[in-house]
């Protein structure tokens, strides 16, 4: 089994929505990469990213950041939010992320095909 410690990104910061609700949002850190440090510090052998500014966009909004703590951790990163076309796949990567993972964008059939 493999536990992916999420990290929920919006405004540069991590957090948690109450519901999804983007007015409801509570501030767990304001350094995403000491996040990451500290759960590969605990042990954690992948990470998970949220992107919730690129969901809520329809594009990525923290690839640069996904990149710091790719760096930073050494860890394989799997990154989800605003990831709807293969150009944003292929910047994801890019980026750092190892897997990506896709929500609405998994509907289409045809990008599928060509992922």
């Amino acid at each position: 089994m493999i536990i992916y410690p999420a990290i929920d990104l919006l405004g540069g910061r991590c957090v948690r929505l109450r519901q999804g609700d983007y007015a409801q949002a509570t501030v767990y850190d304001g350094d995403p990469v000491e996040v990451a440090q500290r759960w590969r510090d605990e042990g954690a052998a992948w990470l998970h990213i949220v992107d919730l500014d690129g969901a809520r966009a329809g594009h990525p909004a923290h690839l640069a950041l996904v990149g710091r703590i790719a760096a930073a951790t050494g860890l394989p990163l799997r990154l989800g939010g605003g990831l709807r076309t293969r150009d944003d796949v292929a910047a994801a990567i890019a980026a750092g992320a190892t897997r990506v993972a896709l929500g609405t964008a998994a509907l289409d059939g045809e990008l599928l095909a060509e992922l």
